[in-house]
């Protein structure tokens, strides 16, 4: 009965995604409807408004599909569409332009013939398949372990005749809804070059501003120093014949400023590339972030300190999260603890810094994130940022490493 048992349970799983279609079909009927409709009133204007929310309640209904279809299939079905906001000439325009809108139009009426037909199917198959699969997979199949027992003759699997059918109805729908709801080629080419040109323009402005800070650095720094600077040797001239004792004071004077201007050059240098980065490695360099860190911080680095080493645009992207999430969480978020984890593997580099701090991280609060998301968007990565009131707090991004 094992067999039997094992078909019957799949065959009630795929006779309910099935049978909870015939709603979803009443839906789909009654949308089809609803968008001819809207669009009719929009060409005499007075549906212009209204639009807009049938597109919306129409994107809910294929999105409701595509999550049955993905759970069914294992996979997940992608959407995307035109985001509906502004006034209402301009959301107008992007429900009727957008190519999802067109697609899930012609999904309706599709959807509405499949789930009927396919639910109607399910009702003979299920009635009959019962009898039939009952007994020759049920009782066939205990015969069989019977003569198997007495008489040593192997029980061979007993195959079903009309309930996989039914499994078969409910991938076949499945399949052609994520056929039907997937975005096109030229969609998901259009979507990504959007996101290519977003990501470029944020670069170019991380660029910018890096190029601002670096120019003020100077300018409020090591320049003003190297003019101090200048001017003590100016004096210590003047006074090295008459005063040489007052020449030697401006002498220790202008080496303590040549020590301070070459701090601040290192440290503009630091914030441009770090040499710690080329001379210890990334693991190297967030260890010693971790050191000088308040806070004890865990780290997993296994991944990055053997092997291949990474690109070093890679390395210092990473090393620049390391370094804001662990000042964010210095300054901000009174924790007691933070980790620091990279994971590598799938072309991806993955880095995570968490802490157990208050939570509630404002990411456009000037907290810095905003130039950690551009710098990681310019190599084509992910910024992803989750900070619930009370913590914990977990920064996490992904970059392309090519290995």
């Amino acid at each position: 009965m094992d067999d039997f048992t094992t078909q019957l349970r799949n065959s009630w799983h795929a006779g309910y995604y099935l049978y909870f279609g015939i709603p979803i079909a009443w839906l789909c009927f009654l949308t089809a409807f609803l968008v001819p409709i809207g669009l009719l009133f929009t060409l005499f204007l007075i549906g212009a408004p209204a639009m807009p929310e049938i597109v919306r309640l129409l994107r809910r209904l294929a999105g409701y599909e595509r999550v049955r279809a993905g759970s069914w299939l294992g996979t997940p079905v992608p959407e995307e569409y035109l985001p509906l906001d502004g006034a209402t000439v301009d959301r107008l325009r992007l429900a009727l332009t957008d190519p999802g809108t067109w697609r899930d139009a012609l999904w309706l009426p599709m959807a509405t013939l499949t789930h009927i037909v396919f639910s109607v199917l399910t009702v003979p198959l299920w009635l009959v398949g019962l009898l039939v699969d009952g007994l020759g997979m049920g009782v066939g199949g205990l015969l069989a372990r019977r003569r198997e027992a007495a008489y040593g003759v192997p029980a061979a699997p007993r195959r079903s005749l009309l309930l996989r059918h039914i499994v078969a109805l409910a991938d076949t729908q499945a399949r052609w809804t994520a056929a039907l709801l997937r975005p096109s080629a030229s969609a998901r080419m259009a979507e990504r070059v959007a996101e290519l040109s977003e990501s470029r323009a944020g670069a170019v402005e991380a660029h910018s501003a890096e190029l601002r800070r670096i120019e003020r650095d100077l300018h409020d720094g090591v320049q003003a120093q190297l003019v101090a600077l200048s001017v003590r040797i100016g004096l210590a001239k003047q006074q090295v014949r008459s005063d040489p004792d007052a020449t030697l004071a401006r002498l220790d004077e202008a080496q303590a400023g040549v020590e301070g201007a070459l701090a601040d050059l290192r440290h503009v240098v630091r914030t441009v590339h770090p040499p710690v980065l080329t001379d210890r490695g990334l693991a190297g360099a967030v260890r010693a972030l971790a050191a000088s860190s308040d806070i004890p911080v865990e780290m997993s680095l296994n991944s990055v300190e053997n092997g291949r080493r990474l690109p070093a645009s890679v390395e210092a992207a990473a090393y620049f999260v390391v370094a804001e999430g662990l000042t964010n969480i210095r300054k901000h978020s009174q924790a007691t603890q933070a980790s620091v984890r990279f994971t590598r593997g799938n072309g991806l580099l993955k880095v995570t810094v968490t802490d157990d701090g208050r939570g509630g991280a404002d990411e456009y609060g000037g907290s810095g994130l905003v130039g950690i998301r551009r710098r990681v968007a310019a190599l084509d990565g992910t910024t992803s940022l989750t900070s619930p009131k009370g913590g914990p707090t977990k920064l996490k991004v992904e970059l392309p490493c090519g290995s």
